[in-house]
């Protein structure tokens, strides 16, 4: 058993609650249990970090398992041979569960637009126009000061 989740956990963990999303879904429901772990608990759910990219924030750890294109549904036998059998903590679980509860039946037009409205990922893109493409990591430390301010 591993002593630290990764995205590929949590994205599993997710998955398996909701039965399927399309990736995209996936990449902002991820985002959030780990903006929200950052905020709430103070430490973050997995290492991986997100890039601000056009579309918004993305781990490319986790795009880069999924076949093009990219926005079909995705459900969490894909996943399986990445997750490391990290158990989370009831703390965990219960972080994921709000975040499956106020964001999982949210179209993924829906989430897009919503992150991009959010400091995080508009002060990491700069005056970046829409379309450009960015790979400039998203600080946890920024994701914790943003959404710790929402409480």
């Amino acid at each position: 058993m591993e002593d630290k989740a990764t995205i590929f956990d949590a994205a599993y963990y997710i998955l398996n609650e909701i039965g399927w999303t399309t990736f995209m879904s996936l990449q902002r429901l991820c985002y959030y249990a780990q903006a929200w772990s950052l905020a709430w608990d103070n430490v973050a759910l997995f290492e991986e970090d997100f890039e601000a990219w056009s579309s918004g924030p993305v781990c490319p750890e986790l795009y880069n398992i999924f076949s093009l294109p990219k926005d079909l549904n995705v459900d969490a036998n894909k996943l399986k041979p990445y997750i490391s059998g990290y158990c989370f903590s009831e703390d965990e679980k219960e972080t994921m569960d709000v975040i499956i509860k106020d964001y999982g039946d949210k179209e993924t037009h829906w989430l897009s637009e919503l992150v991009r409205k959010e400091k995080p990922w508009l002060v990491t893109r700069g005056d970046l126009a829409l379309k450009e493409s960015s790979n400039t990591l998203i600080s946890k430390e920024m994701m914790s000061e943003y959404y710790s301010g929402l409480i």
